[in-house]
């Protein structure tokens, strides 16, 4: 079973076009743009095999060079905001699933040392006390700051300040749901800088290998690690 999901909704039916021309069929289609629901009766009718798999795909860093607050907030809107959006509304869907799991697309730019900020560094590595709030107040402190051209004085990242930021949230926000669903494994994964449209292609290396890191811990045998960031195919430091 596949859910497919698409920001651009030109290129998600295009895509499902391509689906269905392979004899796979359309059983969901009313995902909203402000988060994603499904429908009680179409998730009964969803059947589910052992393997359930969800990871949306990460944002180009390459849009977030210059940061202004409407690219900022776009930035934590998709990359963060999005992916609870997902899991919230997939969640009761997998959780039917002997093996579900969740890989969430991360990147290794939004690892605690990337972030300068004292306070925000402390919060979102601190394992044992870090919840859903938490997380959503550094994001919420961090926009605040971005409006307020308080970046650099307040010690956010200066160079890809959203993008990183939104990153070190996703990394957070999968311990606290690997804390919170013990039966589902829960990752978040880098890449690699991959070659998409996303970035006009500029990334080093090519879809496949960029597939290599979310596939292989997607495909983890139950009881595999689960609250951990990978990059690409090895577990790594938040």
């Amino acid at each position: 079973m596949v859910i497919l999901t698409a920001r651009d909704a030109k290129k998600g039916n295009e895509a499902l076009v391509k689906l269905k021309a392979e004899g796979l069929v359309d059983v969901v289609n009313n995902a909203g743009i402000t988060g994603a629901i499904i429908n009680p009766e179409d998730r009964k009718n969803l059947n589910l095999g052992d393997l359930d798999i969800t990871g949306p795909k990460a944002k180009s860093i390459k849009k977030f060079v210059k940061q202004t607050y409407e690219t900022a907030e776009n930035c934590l809107k998709t990359n963060y905001y999005g992916i609870k959006q997902v899991s919230q509304a997939l969640i009761p869907v997998l959780e039917q699933s002997k093996s579900a799991r969740i890989i969430n697309v991360s990147s290794t730019l939004g690892q605690l040392k990337l972030i300068p900020n004292e306070t925000a560094r402390k919060e979102l590595g601190d394992v044992d006390g870090l919840t859903e709030e938490k997380i959503d107040k550094v994001v919420e402190e961090f926009l605040e700051d971005v409006e307020q051209d308080l970046v650099e004085t307040k010690g956010w990242p200066t160079i890809f300040s959203a993008y990183k930021v939104s990153k070190a949230a996703v990394n957070a926000y999968t311990r606290v749901l690997a804390s919170k669903y013990p039966r589902i494994a829960i990752n978040a994964v880098c890449p690699g800088f991959t070659k998409t449209d996303l970035n006009g292609n500029t990334g080093g290396q090519p879809v496949e290998k960029g597939a290599e890191g979310p596939v292989k811990v997607a495909l983890a045998p139950d009881g595999s690690p689960s609250g951990f960031f990978f990059d690409q195919t090895e577990i790594s430091t938040f």
